[in-house]
């Protein structure tokens, strides 16, 4: 259903992502008080955000075919509720096994969330506006590492952990009060079932794109998992400059993912994302060669919090259009593979750091990279998309022309 003025329900759903991010991430910078407080180790903590990745990237593809028999919009409020649920759980736990269990609960209902967040974004305007759409239903979940984490970090200090994660546990109510005053019914569309994934799997372009998304994150977690040691040790960053450098990295990324959908109506989706995957490997090759200067390392985060955050609206509308009628699972298996790059890219850091040294790591991320752009390439080579925008309709007049190389 498109909405004659969206606006307030997108927001309502970038609330939505804002608590799901905050929620995902939040341990990250609570760790000292949770470590305290249950007695284990910081790496036990650490242990957290991966219960959370990789329940998340297990159940997001079946959420849609658990609850495909609710509406849409039911699944958004049912998400949003069982991830308050998991919050409250998370903040009265008496041990660290209840902990995991409340992330796992949490995990359960941003599967929910997450995919049908942004189907529900993309219902909610016309083809043409879709991806600035999608991207500003996803700027919850860049905000959430510019302000969430970082909030999350101060109020544990002075409240302590249980009481913030009391806090986001409200949050994720409010977004779950607002989404249901302004997001409006929902059309069904074609039932998910396990039976569909079989043709959305096959359908040309999918399985290059989802691969795509996988190794992007890996790429950039391999760098960004380890950000705080990585910028101590390859350019001398004290706790401060840290703080500053990943601030400033956060509100570039929120440039860049306000920038992706003006792009993608100007060039189209497989242009974007290509501009993507360039304007990253450009910035990891400049923090390979940079001299360890602060300068050097502001400038180079910069292009890449910038050309990284352009990817993903792009991304999630093209898998709209290769399966429209599917795109439930088609933005649930990106999702999945999201989170599952960032486990992996978390884990490369983690192991190639002390192996190689902080000085190495851009060129380590390089490698799944180049698999990303692969991977993108043969997307486009495979499957023609009908794309939105300037650029896609002069190639649509023109049928003898190929079209743009995806």
């Amino acid at each position: 259903m498109i909405s004659r003025r969206p606006g307030p329900a997108l927001w309502a759903l970038a609330l939505g992502y804002f608590s799901f991010g905050t929620s995902s991430l939040a341990v990250v910078g609570l760790g000292d008080p949770i470590g305290a407080d249950l007695h284990v180790s910081q790496s036990q903590v650490g242990l957290l955000v991966t219960v959370f990745a990789l329940t998340f990237a297990l159940t997001a593809p079946l959420a849609p075919v658990l609850l495909g028999r609710l509406g849409r919009k039911s699944v958004l409020l049912s998400g949003l509720a069982v991830m308050a649920a998991g919050g409250v759980a998370a903040a009265l736990a008496p041990n660290y096994g209840a902990l995991s269990a409340a992330r796992v609960l949490t995990a359960l209902g941003g599967a929910a969330f997450g995919p049908a967040a942004s189907v529900a974004g993309s219902l909610l305007v016309p083809a043409e506006r879709r991806a600035r759409a999608l991207a500003t239903v996803f700027a919850g979940m860049t905000a959430a590492a510019v302000l969430g984490v970082p909030l999350s970090t101060s109020l544990g200090e002075s409240v302590g952990w249980r009481w913030t994660t009391v806090g986001i546990a409200g949050l994720t109510l409010l977004a779950l009060g607002l989404v249901a005053a302004f997001v409006p019914a929902l059309e069904r569309g074609t039932p998910a079932t396990l039976a569909a994934f079989r043709p959305v799997l096959r359908t040309a372009g999918v399985v290059p794109a989802v691969t795509t998304t996988f190794a992007f994150m890996a790429a950039q977690f391999t760098v960004y998992g380890v950000m705080g040691a990585y910028l101590a040790d390859r350019f001398g960053s004290g706790t401060g400059q840290v703080a500053a450098l990943l601030l400033v990295f956060g509100i570039a990324g929120v440039v860049g993912n306000a920038l992706a959908g003006r792009v993608f109506e100007r060039l189209g989706g497989p242009a974007t994302i290509t501009v993507s995957l360039t304007g990253f490997g450009v910035a990891f090759a400049a923090l390979q060669l940079a001299p360890a200067d602060l300068a050097a390392a502001v400038a180079a985060i910069v292009v890449w919090a910038v050309f990284s955050q352009l990817f993903q609206a792009p991304q999630q509308a093209r898998l709209v259009a290769l399966v429209p009628e599917q795109r439930a699972l088609g933005l649930a298996l990106n999702a999945s593979s999201l989170y599952l790059g960032m486990s992996m890219g978390s884990l490369l850091g983690s192991g190639l750091l002390p192996a190689l040294g902080a000085s190495w790591l851009p060129a380590a991320g390089l490698v799944p990279l180049a698999l990303a752009a692969a991977a993108h390439r043969a997307s486009g080579r495979h499957h023609a998309v009908r794309e939105t925008g300037p650029a896609a309709a002069s190639a649509s007049k023109a049928p003898t022309a190929p079209l743009p190389s995806r």
